[in-house]
């Protein structure tokens, strides 16, 4: 990888990075769904103990169902997203969490 393309996928914040998923997402059909927080405090609109470590993408397409966890190429799970994560996995649903540097792997994970 070349240090340009290095230092983009290093700054890219993580609101950017969902843009390039979701506009993947949708070109290549899948429907998704982005639970918004209510702003820096992370107040979260919903109520219940899944609420507060819900993946940031809910993708589904042909019988597939995938929860994705997306963080900056820095960004660190939180104990509660583990949990919440590892709470989907059992459900036999796709689990991830992808970065900037994954967008390869994404894109293949979205086509298949």
């Amino acid at each position: 990888m070349n240090a340009s393309i290095a230092s983009f996928i290093i700054e890219l914040s993580e609101a950017e990075f969902q843009q390039q998923v979701t506009r993947l997402a949708e070109n290549l059909g899948w429907h998704w769904m982005h639970v918004k927080t209510t702003g820096k405090g992370q107040h979260f609109p919903i109520r219940g103990t899944l609420g507060k470590g819900w993946p940031d993408l809910v993708l589904v397409k042909d019988g597939r169902l995938i929860f994705a966890e997306l963080k900056n190429q820095r960004g660190d799970l939180t104990e509660t997203q583990q949990k919440v994560l590892h709470l989907l996995g059992y459900t036999g649903a796709e689990i991830y969490v992808w970065r900037p540097s994954m967008f390869a792997e994404i894109t293949e994970i979205l086509s298949g």
